[in-house]
């Protein structure tokens, strides 16, 4: 198994070589999106987004309950998550308790984790790397940048590789402490 983090800006790429990969991956295709069609401009989005994937993949569409969708998909399947960035934000959206939101990320990254472990198919994880932008004007807003960014350091610790995409092209991510052997 290998799981690969895609991160990276706003229209940076990320999706969009999720996508490719499933494409390339010549079997079954398993895709999680977690948006949730909040205003009309999300369900045009949403819509347009269902359009762009093949019509042989499977589509769960699950904007809370992560874990538990990525220990269900088929073990043989090449798995696309997309994307942790929405699904953080819905989380704060219906999870208003942060000690429940840390445990909803902490057992999303197991069953990551887990997957891998179990010897199932390839794993494509995308995130936001919010942390290089303003600084949130808001708590909440920097509450949601804080825990993003623990949670995409929680991802980026159990791939295989990650990697940081931007203009559509795409840097690895190395562990610091590798390079500074």
């Amino acid at each position: 198994m290998t799981l690969t983090f895609l991160l990276g800006g706003a229209r940076s790429g990320k999706s969009t070589l999720a996508v490719q990969m499933g494409e390339h991956h010549g079997g079954p295709v398993h895709f999680i999106a977690t948006a949730q069609a909040f205003d009309d401009d999300l369900a045009a989005r949403i819509a347009r987004h269902r359009l762009e994937r093949p019509a042989g993949w499977t589509t769960v569409e699950e904007p809370v309950e992560l874990a538990p969708t990525v220990h269900a998909a088929p073990a043989a399947a090449f798995v696309i998550v997309d994307c942790l960035t929405v699904w953080l934000a819905n989380l704060f959206v219906h999870v208003t308790d942060p000690q429940r939101r840390m445990q909803a990320m902490d057992e999303m990254v197991a069953a990551l984790r887990d997957r891998g472990r179990a010897g199932s198919g390839p794993t494509v994880v995308v995130s936001n790397e919010v942390g290089m932008g303003v600084h949130p004007e808001t708590p909440m807003g920097r509450e949601y940048r804080d825990e993003l960014g623990r949670l995409n350091q929680a991802v980026a610790a159990v791939a295989d590789r990650s990697l940081l995409l931007v203009a559509g092209r795409a840097l690895r991510l190395d562990n610091p402490w590798e390079l500074l052997r």
